[in-house]
């Protein structure tokens, strides 16, 4: 079986809405920060039933603004997991503070909660949990972690907006919490992230940073009711989200909760049609969770990974891989000293997992050729 046309890994759901805002961005004049990211920011905290969300231009500027906003730098650790995307990782170089990793869980690749307790030292300022796939971490377990040891988190969501712990929104459990907004996430900007958080002074600290350090941004200073007067109160950074992505925004986050609902329908029937195939592990689902579905992480078996990768190519089905972790990168590799051994889950994850493509735009005839194709790869 080779399909005709080849199925792409991941499309965003792009409908006329979005396009007529953009278009209405366009005409306006006004296409940088201004009256659409503020109403957009609005909607974030309000999805995400918190008081605040300071939107930026990515989830790895939120991830840093959130380091800097509590004043995490030289000296300071930072426990994370090493299965994860680079910028978990490089914002916590960024700040000039040293990644401490632990190693995951085999269930649903999220850090072991159990293991971050024995990693914690006299520097140890924060933890940075991974919400791998949508699939939320133990919160419970390192939320009391962190307050047995006066620690901070923020949470990495940028996989779980729309996620649930134990009934609250991934986003509503006290902590910062950083949200993607990338073109292959749940909803898009195209690029784009959010913090949303219920500390007012952070939010406050963070609005500054995003757009070099000053008092006031181009809206309050230009619009009819601004002023041309403003001050440089820290060295900050252009991080700032634009009109242009919020005006896409403000219409997926309105569809958000049917492209997750959909997204877990299609999982479901993954999970029916694969479930029960020999030599291959599909996701599982915490009873206490409710999975957003950013990812479809299927285990194969790891001396024919690359070989099934490629067979699924050859019939016109695209994959990915989540995710190489950040110990086995050459620069954290060199600069810490990691080596293959260190974080035995991870790698065992690493060495075996393809995710399937997994989008709201997929038909029932999309998910029947790549089960098909799935079968067949694996017995080639």
């Amino acid at each position: 079986m080779i399909r005709r046309d080849f199925l792409p890994y991941c499309l965003p759901s792009i409908g006329q809405e979005e396009i007529d805002e953009v278009v209405d961005t366009l005409r306006s004049g006004w296409l940088s920060m201004g009256p659409k990211t503020l109403t957009f920011e609005q909607m974030v905290a309000e999805y995400a039933d918190v008081k605040h969300a300071v939107c930026v231009n990515s989830c790895t500027a939120a991830l840093h603004l959130c380091l800097l906003g509590y004043d995490i730098g030289p000296g300071d650790e930072v426990i994370t997991t090493p299965y994860t995307f680079a910028a978990t990782g490089n914002t916590i170089v960024h700040v000039g503070a040293k990644p401490v990793f632990v190693d995951v869980l085999e269930q649903d690749f999220n850090i072991d909660p159990e293991l971050v307790k024995e990693k914690i030292t006299k520097r140890t300022k924060a933890i940075v949990p991974v919400h791998f796939a949508g699939q939320p971490c133990d919160m419970n377990a390192l939320n009391e972690i962190a307050e047995d040891h006066h620690l901070i988190i923020i949470e990495d969501a940028a996989h779980a907006i729309g996620s649930r712990y134990r009934g609250k929104k991934i986003g509503a459990m006290g902590n910062p919490t950083c949200y993607s907004f990338y073109a292959t996430k749940n909803m898009t900007t195209g690029e784009g992230g959010a913090v949303v958080t219920e500390d007012d002074r952070l939010a406050a600290r963070l609005k500054t940073l995003r757009l070099h350090g000053i008092s006031k941004d181009a809206w309050q200073r230009y619009s009819a009711k601004g002023s041309w007067y403003y001050e440089i109160e820290e060295a900050g950074w252009k991080y700032n989200m634009t009109d242009l992505q919020a005006a896409i925004g403000m219409h997926q986050i309105s569809k958000l909760d049917g492209l997750i609902r959909t997204r877990r329908e299609l999982a479901e029937r993954y999970n029916r049609a694969l479930g029960s195939t020999e030599k291959i592990r599909v996701p599982t689902e915490r009873k206490d969770l409710f999975h957003a579905y950013h990812l479809y992480p299927l285990l194969v078996p790891s001396e024919s990974r690359g070989q099934f990768i490629d067979r699924m190519k050859q019939r016109n089905i695209g994959t990915s891989v989540h995710f190489i972790p950040l110990h086995l990168h050459p620069f954290y590799a060199q600069k810490y000293g990691f080596k293959r051994g260190d974080y035995p889950v991870a790698e065992y994850l690493y060495d075996r997992e393809v995710s399937l493509p997994l989008y709201p735009g997929m038909t029932d005839q999309d998910v029947d050729d790549i089960v098909e194709a799935v079968n067949l790869s694996l017995n080639d």
